[in-house]
């Protein structure tokens, strides 16, 4: 008797297997070099107080979407389907460039969230801006959503 497999799921329950994690974690626990000083001079005490700060945020970002959550005791999801992304500016202040951290800006059409925050997250980040703006265009193209600019010069 031949079982038929089950269809497999995505990065997210109920997604399709379409979908690929670009990015999942927290903010550095010492996202700058400005922190790093501070965490010397108060003799760690602001590094747990910083470990309490980045336990309280989870980021996911994958081909379709956004998802931060936030929150330690009350949790907060935010979501924000990558289709609706319009503008990306990637920060690297001094500080964030000698501990390998930044920050990612994303403005949306999203009425709840019309600016997202991906803040001092320790990977490359201008390469995940790079896969990020990949797949923006991708599922853009996917869903046949066309961004109209009506600025007049």
């Amino acid at each position: 008797m031949n079982q038929v497999p089950l269809p497999k799921e995505g990065i997210m329950p109920g997604a399709s297997g379409a979908e690929e994690l670009l990015y999942a974690g927290r903010p550095a626990l010492v996202p700058g070099f400005g922190a790093a000083l501070l965490a010397v001079v108060t003799l760690g005490i602001s590094l747990l107080v910083g470990w309490f700060r980045t336990r309280g945020v989870q980021y996911k970002i994958t081909s379709q979407r956004i998802v931060i959550e936030r929150g330690v005791f009350s949790k907060r999801m935010e979501q924000i389907d990558l289709y609706r992304v319009v503008d990306y500016v990637v920060e690297r202040p001094f500080g964030q460039r000698v501990m390998g951290t930044g920050n990612l800006v994303l403005e949306s059409m999203d009425k709840t969230s019309p600016q997202i925050r991906i803040e001092n997250i320790k990977t490359d980040v201008m390469a995940l801006y790079e896969r990020l703006r990949f797949a923006t265009e991708q599922e853009k193209r996917r869903r046949g959503v066309r961004v109209v600019d009506n600025e007049r010069v």
